[in-house]
C-alpha cells in the first residue's frame, strides 16, 4: 500500500482521461497524445492551482480541444520497432546522446516538500511546482489535511502523536488564513481603479505569504517535469540511492510511469550491474561522508553569521569579465587583452562594460557569457520557504544542510504588528518538539515535522550572469519579502565586498524598494491581459 490519495472520475471522465494520462489512479503519470502547447500551458496552469492535473484537464482544457480523433488512439502501437532501434544503440552500444532525443511531460503529484527539493535538483529539466502564495493549505484533500503521512512512521508508537500535531499545525494555519486576509484587507484598502478582485487577490498572497511558515516541510506539493530520457534516469539514480525513504519508492512509481512511454532510455537504472551499481556508489559515499563529517564537526556549534556572507570570489573578476567581453572583438591572445584592460581607467572599464550591455528595456535583455567568467559563492542562512524559490534555479550550484529547528525561525512583521505572534510560535514550538521525538528513530523523515518558517543554511556559488538573472527576478516587486532581501543583501556585497562596482551596475534590474502589496501590480496586469483577451474582433 501507498500513501497516497486516488482521484475519483466518473466513467464518461475515465474514457476521455485513458487516451492522455499513463494512469488514473496514481500521483505520478506522463502526458502523452497531446500537442506539446496544450502540455505546456496545463503545467503553467498547474502551478496556481489546487487540482490535480487530470482534473484541471477536464474542468479547463477539454473543452476547448477536439479529442474525437483520440477516441482509438494506442500510445504503443509502433513502439517495438522503435526500442529494438534504441536497444541496439543505446543500450548495448552506450549512446547516451540518444537519450537526450526523446523527452516526457510527467505530473509528479502528492509529493512532500522535502521530496520536492530532490525532483528539481537536476540542471537539465524544467519544473513547474505548486506555489504556496497562490495555493490555500486549509482544504482537505479525502478529508485529510495535505501533508504527507510516511508508512514507517504512522506504523510507529509515534503514528497517533505524528499525525495529531500535523492536524494542529494545520489548524493553526487554517484558523489564521481568514484572520490574516481581514487584517490585510483593513491595512491596504482598495485603491480607485482596481477592481474588487484584483485586490481581493493580491490579499490572499499577502496573507500566505505571511502563513506559510507554519506550513510543515510534510505539507504536499504538485510538480510538474519536462525532462529527456537521460535527465529523468540521472534523476533516479539519485532518488534510489537518498536516505528519504518516501524519495526511493517515488523513483519507483516514477520508473513504472516512465517505461510506458520511454522504456528503452531506462533500461539500466535498475539493471543491478548499471543503475544498481552507480546507486550504491551513490548511496556508500553519502554515508562514508555523513560519518566523516559526523567525527570532525560533531561537537561544534555555528558560530554568528550574517543571513547572507559572500564567502568566495575573485578579486580580479571584473577586470577579467571587461577582457572577456573584449576578447572576441579583438585578435590578440586573451592574457594580453587582460593586461591591457587591468591599465584602462574606473571610468574606461565602466564604459565597456555599458557598451556590451546596451539599453536594456527589462530585465528579460541581458548581456552575453563574458559575464560567466567571475563567479560568487554564497552561504545563506534564511528559512526554508526561501530556500525553496532560489533552489529552483538550475544554472547556480546549491548545497543545503539538513532542515532541523536548531538555527531558530522568522516571524513575518505583519503576524507580530496583527496580533498573531504567540499562536504563530506555539505552532512552530509544536513543530520542534514534534521533530525531537522523531529524530532518534526517524532521523530520515524527522525534518517532515519542521515548519517554513525554520532556518535552514545552504550555499549558493553562480557566476556573474546567473547572479544578474537571479537577483533582478527575485528582487522584483512582487517577490516574497523574505527572497527579495536576500536577493539585496547578495547585489550589494557583489558590489561593495566583491569590488565589482560595474558587476553589480550591469544588474540594474535589481530592485531595493519595498513594498506593501508585492502581488498588486501583477494583478493588475493579469487583468488587464484577461481583458483584451476577451475584447470583441
Amino acid at each position: 500500500m501507498h500513501p497516497y490519495a486516488a482521484e475519483r472520475f466518473t466513467d464518461e471522465e475515465q474514457d476521455v482521461l485513458r487516451r492522455y494520462f499513463t494512469n488514473l489512479d496514481l500521483p505520478v503519470f506522463a502526458l502523452v497524445n497531446l500537442p506539446e502547447v496544450v502540455k505546456g500551458a496545463l503545467f503553467a496552469r498547474y502551478s496556481r492551482s489546487p487540482k490535480s492535473l487530470r482534473r484541471l484537464f477536464l474542468d479547463e482544457f477539454v473543452g476547448d480541444l477536439d479529442i474525437s480523433g483520440d477516441a482509438t488512439i494506442d500510445a504503443t502501437v509502433g513502439l517495438r520497432r522503435a526500442e529494438e532501434l534504441y536497444d541496439r544503440v543505446f543500450y548495448e552500444y552506450g549512446d547516451d546522446s540518444v537519450a537526450q532525443l526523446g523527452g516526457v511531460h510527467l505530473a509528479c503529484e502528492q509529493a512532500s516538500n522535502l521530496l520536492t527539493k530532490v525532483l528539481e535538483w537536476g540542471r537539465l529539466m524544467s519544473y513547474l511546482e505548486q506555489s504556496t502564495r497562490y495555493i490555500a493549505y486549509d482544504t482537505r484533500l479525502e478529508g485529510r489535511y495535505r501533508y504527507y503521512r510516511d508508512p514507517k512512521i504512522c506504523e510507529s508508537a509515534m503514528g497517533a502523536r505524528y499525525v495529531g500535531e500535523m492536524d494542529r499545525m494545520f489548524d493553526t494555519y487554517a484558523s489564521l488564513v481568514p484572520a490574516m486576509q481581514t487584517w490585510f484587507a483593513a491595512r491596504y484598502p482598495n485603491e480607485e481603479g482596481d477592481s474588487d478582485f484584483v485586490h481581493r487577490q493580491a490579499i490572499r498572497a499577502k496573507a500566505f505569504d505571511a502563513l506559510r511558515g507554519l506550513l510543515p516541510a510534510a505539507s504536499l506539493s504538485n510538480v510538474g517535469i519536462y525532462g529527456t530520457g537521460q535527465a529523468y534516469e540521472a534523476l533516479l539514480l539519485r532518488m534510489r540511492a537518498h536516505a528519504l525513504p518516501e524519495a526511493r519508492a517515488y523513483a519507483e512509481l516514477m520508473l513504472e510511469e516512465l517505461r510506458k512511454v520511454i522504456p528503452s532510455f531506462l533500461k539500466r537504472v535498475d539493471a543491478p550491474d548499471r543503475g544498481g551499481a552507480w546507486s550504491a556508489y551513490l548511496e556508500r559515499n553519502r554515508v562514508v561522508m555523513e560519518e566523516v563529517a559526523s567525527s570532525l564537526f560533531g561537537r561544534e556549534e555555528p558560530e554568528p553569521r550574517p543571513s547572507v556572507t559572500l564567502v568566495d570570489f575573485d578579486p580580479d573578476g571584473e577586470d577579467k569579465v571587461v577582457a572577456a567581453m573584449l576578447y572576441p572583438y579583438t585578435h590578440l591572445p586573451e592574457d594580453q587583452v587582460l593586461a591591457r584592460v587591468r591599465r584602462l581607467s574606473a571610468e574606461e572599464k565602466l564604459a565597456v562594460v555599458q557598451g556590451y550591455a546596451g539599453e536594456r528595456a527589462n530585465r528579460r535583455h541581458r548581456p552575453g557569457r563574458a559575464l560567466e567568467r567571475t563567479f560568487y559563492r554564497f552561504d545563506v542562512l534564511s528559512d526554508y520557504g526561501a530556500f525553496r524559490d532560489l533552489q529552483r534555479h538550475r544554472m547556480l550550484t546549491i548545497e543545503w544542510q539538513e532542515l532541523t529547528p536548531r538555527h531558530g525561525y522568522v516571524v513575518p512583521d505583519a503576524i507580530v504588528e496583527a496580533g498573531y505572534q504567540e499562536r504563530f510560535e506555539e505552532s512552530l514550538g509544536r513543530s520542534a518538539d514534534l521533530y525531537e521525538v522523531l529524530a532518534p528513530s526517524f532521523p530520515g523523515q524527522a525534518a517532515y515535522a519542521v515548519g517554513l518558517a525554520f532556518r535552514v543554511r545552504y550555499v549558493l556559488q553562480m557566476n556573474a550572469r546567473e547572479a544578474m538573472h537571479m537577483l533582478e527576478l527575485r528582487s522584483g516587486p512582487q517577490g516574497h519579502p523574505e527572497y527579495r532581501r536576500l536577493a539585496q543583501e547578495m547585489h550589494r556585497l557583489i558590489a561593495e565586498q566583491a569590488g565589482h562596482p560595474s558587476v553589480a551596475a550591469l544588474m540594474g534590474f535589481v530592485d531595493h524598494g519595498t513594498y506593501d502589496l508585492e502581488r498588486l501590480d501583477a494583478e493588475r496586469r493579469a487583468e488587464t491581459r484577461r481583458a483584451t483577451r476577451t475584447l470583441p474582433t
